[in-house]
């Protein structure tokens, strides 16, 4: 790890790309990463691109972040994963963009099936079993 600073420009972009997943804004968002900006850009609390945008509820953003190699497995530094984050928000679009894409349902701590089970949510509980 290295000892310098970094760039003030390169945490206001890093910000920028951030806020462009909380809020669904898939083409600006793709066309920064089509300039180089990684796919699994992650933040200091270990959110990927992926598990903000499927939070924050934008199924066309996770098929834009799938579609350029999102890893659907990552988990934040607290064990959540994109699918779970899903789960959660009850996106069923997300959620099954997620699995098509192979995200595991027991994956993650809690996992998505877990989340499903502690949130009584049964329509996300039949699309996990489903898979």
């Amino acid at each position: 790890m290295s000892s310098e600073p970094i760039d003030p420009g390169v945490v206001e972009l890093a910000g920028r790309v951030f806020d462009l997943a909380r809020g669904g804004v898939t083409e600006d968002l793709a066309a920064y990463l089509d300039a180089g900006v990684p796919v699994n850009l992650t933040n200091d609390k270990g959110d990927t691109l992926l598990i903000l945008t499927a939070y924050h509820g934008h199924p066309a953003t996770v098929g834009m972040l799938l579609d350029r190699g999102a890893d659907h497995s990552r988990a934040n530094d607290r064990g959540q994963t994109a699918l779970a984050a899903a789960v959660f928000r009850q996106s069923t679009e997300a959620v099954t963009r997620l699995l098509a894409a192979g995200a595991d349902p027991d994956g993650g701590g809690p996992s998505a099936r877990a989340t499903a089970a502690f949130f009584d949510l049964p329509a996300m509980m039949e699309l996990l079993d489903a898979r």
